[in-house]
């Protein structure tokens, strides 16, 4: 059974990331642990993230030295994640109990290096907002055109990160839509299976056009 590592910065999201780890901690497949990377570096982070290391063995915590933003926190956790497979969880999301055992499964058998899947939108109160389905291949052309790749639902081999221009930008927002472009650029192809596994909390936060035409 292949080792997964869970990657999850962590920044004033107080009021979900006991429900976000919870719903990690109830996966039928078991075989995983779960790196915390704390950017807010406050008295009440601290407090709250060691409460949370009280809920598993398995959940480790990385302390920033200074505020990095989720892209470089989650290159952080990479860096000393144990993991064949990386999954990433942003603190404010849920996922499925089906999720790692599904989404390994369909890889194993596939023999593929990424993957995500559909999900459910829901609202800061938990209701459901929407859905969004999952391509089967997305490639870099279609993949400049939208970004329907939620991050909370990916898993890819740690492998594909070799590449030290294979890493999250430092960016305020969308950095993982980025990251993706840069993996489809190299013609790594990007598989969807059409599942809903993962819960997506909507925010307020885009990437406006001219800053994208900046980075692609």
């Amino acid at each position: 059974m292949s080792f997964v590592s869970v990657i999850m910065p962590y920044f004033k999201k107080e009021s979900y990331i006991e429900e976000s780890i919870k719903s990690i901690l109830s996966q039928s497949y078991q075989n995983f642990e779960i790196l915390i990377i704390d950017d807010e570096i406050s008295d009440q982070s601290s407090k709250i993230l060691k409460n949370i290391l009280n809920l598993d063995k398995r959940i480790k915590l990385i302390v920033n030295k200074k505020n990095l933003g989720a892209g470089k926190s989650r290159n952080e956790g990479i860096k000393l994640a144990k993991g064949k497979y990386i999954a990433f969880c942003d603190c404010d999301d849920l996922w499925q109990a089906s999720k790692l055992e599904t989404q390994i499964k369909f890889m194993n058998d596939t023999n593929i290096s990424f993957s995500f899947t559909g999900y459910e939108i829901i609202g800061n109160n938990g209701k459901k907002i929407g859905y969004r389905k999952a391509e089967k291949i997305i490639d870099f052309k279609k993949l400049k055109r939208s970004c329907d790749i939620g991050l909370s639902t990916v898993i890819l081999k740690k492998s594909l990160l070799n590449d030290n221009d294979c890493e999250f930008a430092e960016l305020k927002t969308k950095e993982d839509y980025v990251f993706w472009l840069k993996l489809a650029k190299k013609n790594i192809m990007l598989f969807g299976l059409n599942k809903n596994l993962s819960y997506w909390r909507k925010s307020k936060n885009s990437l406006s056009s001219s800053t994208f035409q900046k980075l692609v």
